[in-house]
């Protein structure tokens, strides 16, 4: 096997033994992406020098009894999280050159654990989009079909982890922007609980949605990356003050008489067939692990989009105000304060934000506000109150993750709202504030991964993994790898 294609726990048993080292696998990452990443795109920077010193030190540090959790292991970074020293631009012209002065949280602690930081993945303009076509540089393309897009907004990261392009990456979700891309580029995307994981230095989309997690080659990886991420963090208020535990001791569990929940409004007219029959087949197998399927209800399932774009709109125009052209990032001169601030919005911003700040501008006005933004928090806590019901009868739900594969490049650009429906089965995660896991499960006949979406209740991580792991080891999806 080449060691690009190794997982984390596979590349750290491999340096362990001296099958590979720190400086073999940089130089193996690298070459791959010299090899595969005109067809992909899959990042916004690659930090070739840094990871080639970071590799030598991490050998040193081996060398001297060094002990790291990811000493020596590539890994790449969704361009939305700061990185000190590092461009982080949001995939966005108003911070093309923007050079953070301070680390986020989880990249520090990333890097305490020894990891390689490989590069900086391309997203939708500040995480806005479910197909990556939204970058203001470039579109990142699915490593199954090039034609088509790899999902969004974490589409470089998951394209890089299929692609093996890094051992495993982070990307950041709000409505499905790691389970997505993931589902459809047959990788692994798990979006924590909602303050599990600190957000400090992670640029703001819709700050009550966004969350961190990991996408990475199986569900062992996104446990082991979720240990080192997770944890309260001071300088963030939403950080959750609550233990952490280890997320790989439930991995290898037996599921039997575990209850998997199955959503009536999940399974839905007008969902590709395919997807439909693999994500049946998916609760089968469990069924036969010895869990127990019941149909649950989620009544306000078909509110969710229309909360999700009154609510991600509204934070999004009030976080991304800062954006004037006078604190940091992209200045156009103009004849007076108000002539600045427009034309560097203006031209720094892509057509995709502009609609977004619009939207939530709107939502937020006087007259608009009760009608629109309180109404929407109002069933916001509604469908919260669907799940919290649902899981007083079961321990898990399980849900198809998107209602279709890969679409092709462009099908979907000029018609947002068809896009926004791609995050259809992943919002209302998002708006409740649970956990989620996406796992492959199938293909389809022209062979484009298919991904299953298992939910769990607020801060059961645990129940989630064990769940996903026992899929996944009785499967032989997540071994597949595209050919390019």
């Amino acid at each position: 096997m080449e060691l690009y294609n190794l997982t984390i726990h596979g590349a750290r048993e491999a340096i362990s033994k001296g099958d590979a080292s720190p400086v073999k696998l940089t130089e193996s990452i690298l070459r791959r992406i010299d090899a595969v990443e005109e067809k992909i795109k899959a990042y916004a920077t690659i930090t070739k020098d840094e990871a080639m010193g970071n590799a030598n030190a991490a050998e040193e540090r081996l060398k001297k009894g060094g002990k790291g959790k990811l000493l020596g292991i590539p890994i790449a970074i969704k361009d939305n999280m700061c990185t000190e020293g590092i461009r982080t631009a949001c995939s966005s012209k108003i911070l093309e050159n923007f050079i953070p002065p301070y680390e986020s949280t989880v990249t520090k602690k990333l890097k305490d654990e020894g990891c390689i930081l490989i590069g900086k993945t391309n997203l939708d303009e500040f995480a806005m989009g479910s197909s990556t076509e939204n970058s203001a540089f470039f579109t990142t393309k699915n490593p199954w079909d090039t034609e088509r897009i790899p999902g969004g907004s974490s589409g470089g990261s998951a394209a890089a982890v299929a692609a093996g392009e890094c051992i495993a990456a982070l990307g950041s979700d709000t409505g499905g922007s790691i389970r997505q891309p993931a589902a459809l580029c047959g990788v692994v995307g798990l979006k924590p609980t909602y303050g599990r994981v600190s957000r400090y230095g992670l640029v703001a989309f819709a700050s009550s949605l966004d969350q961190i997690g990991p996408i990475t080659k199986d569900v062992r990886d996104s446990a082991i990356l979720l240990n080192i991420i997770s944890g309260h963090d001071q300088r963030d208020s939403t950080s959750a003050d609550i233990a952490v535990p280890d997320f790989t001791s439930v991995l290898g569990r037996d599921i039997r008489g575990m209850k998997i929940g199955v959503p009536k409004e999940y399974f839905i007219e007008g969902m590709d067939k395919e997807i439909d029959a693999s994500v049946k087949d998916a609760i089968k197998k469990l069924g036969a692990l010895g869990a127990i399927p019941v149909e649950v209800s989620l009544p306000h399932t078909d509110y969710a989009v229309a909360v999700y774009y009154i609510l991600a709109t509204s934070e999004a125009s009030s976080n991304l105000a800062r954006y004037d052209g006078v604190k940091y990032g992209l200045r156009i001169e103009g004849k007076n304060l108000l002539d600045m601030y427009m034309k560097t919005r203006a031209e720094g911003f892509g057509k995709e934000v502009k609609r977004r700040i619009i939207l939530g501008t709107y939502a937020l006005s006087s007259g608009y506000y009760d009608a629109y933004y309180r109404k929407a928090q109002q069933v916001r806590t509604l469908i919260k109150q669907d799940f919290d019901k649902a899981f007083e009868a079961v321990d898990v739900i399980v849900t198809p993750t998107s209602p279709t594969a890969a679409f092709k490049a462009g099908e979907r650009a000029k018609d947002p709202l068809q896009m926004y429906l791609s995050d259809i089965f992943t919002i209302s995660v998002n708006l409740a504030g649970v956990p989620a896991i996406s796992i492959p499960c199938g293909f389809t006949s022209n062979n484009l991964p298919i991904g299953l979406q298992i939910i769990g209740r607020h801060f059961d991580e645990e129940s989630v993994l064990k769940t996903a792991y026992a899929y996944e080891q009785s499967t032989e999806w997540h071994k597949r790898r595209p050919r390019l």
